[in-house]
């Protein structure tokens, strides 16, 4: 434990650049989590919607795209896309990305790692959505064919935002081991927080002969992660405690996506 605490070896952190440049890194690494994020919502909710649409065709594609990219290893789809993905895919995103993204997110590799951590999150995002939806109860649809909604509208007006408010933390749960896996993204080049403590920690960047410690240097990037993950967590909270305040009802939260299956199941 001394080793762990001793002034020493924490020293680096204000030499230099030090903090600056790993700061830097973990600035990519939030903004990579963020795109994911946005596009891995909003895929997973219509992967959510086609599994549970009425046509067949549909249902069988979104729930063929949820079993295959939910059971592959996130880390195999983020090496396999920076490996497979075709030159012109890569040139056609670096010429063509949007204007207000960050730079750090204009690289085609960074496109790759994107793509792999959408196709994941979707995937199971839209079970944890799509087990929310299957939790409520049948009333509530039988209700609002009663009122002569469509099933559009009762979907939009009476399903969804139910669902939406049990679904909370687990969504929540999931967008927090996105962000953690952003890590990964390090294994095809792109430069982040893990790439960059990998500089600081083999003496590239410290001046004045001042020593960064392995273990000192990661644990400080943990520290990261846990301040933004924790702030995601508390977000999601007032979030549902704003919704309760706004329609007056508390509607059960179901934590976790096996929960989420298992309620589904005896509705149905």
């Amino acid at each position: 434990m001394s080793y762990l605490f001793d002034p020493d070896n924490w020293e680096w952190l204000t030499s230099g650049n030090n903090a600056r440049f790993i700061l830097e890194g973990f600035a990519i690494n939030l903004e990579i989590a963020i795109t994911a994020m946005v596009f891995s919502l909003l895929v997973g909710l219509l992967l959510a919607l086609g599994s549970l649409a009425k046509a067949k065709p549909l249902a069988w594609v979104s729930r063929t795209w949820v079993d295959v990219f939910r059971n592959l290893p996130l880390i195999f789809l983020i090496l396999y896309l920076a490996l497979a993905m075709p030159e012109s895919w890569r040139n056609f995103w670096e010429d063509n990305a949007p204007g207000f993204f960050p730079e750090a997110l204009e690289n085609g590799r960074v496109f790759a790692a994107l793509l792999a951590l959408v196709l994941y999150n979707s995937a199971v995002l839209a079970e944890i959505m799509r087990a929310g939806i299957q939790s409520l109860d049948r009333g509530q649809g039988e209700a609002a064919q009663a009122l002569g909604l469509s099933y559009a509208q009762s979907m939009r007006l009476v399903i969804l935002p139910q669902g939406l408010r049990r679904m909370v933390p687990a969504t929540v749960s999931q967008l927090i081991t996105l962000n953690k896996d952003t890590t990964l993204i390090s294994i095809i080049g792109i430069q982040e927080v893990v790439r960059n403590a990998r500089i600081v920690s083999s003496g590239n960047v410290f001046v004045g002969g001042v020593n960064a410690p392995v273990l000192q240097v990661f644990l400080f990037i943990g520290l990261l992660f846990i301040i933004v993950n924790l702030l995601l967590s508390r977000l999601s909270k007032r979030l549902e405690l704003r919704e309760q305040a706004r329609t007056g009802t508390t509607v059960k939260p179901v934590a976790g996506i096996e929960d989420q299956v298992g309620i589904a199941d005896q509705r149905l």
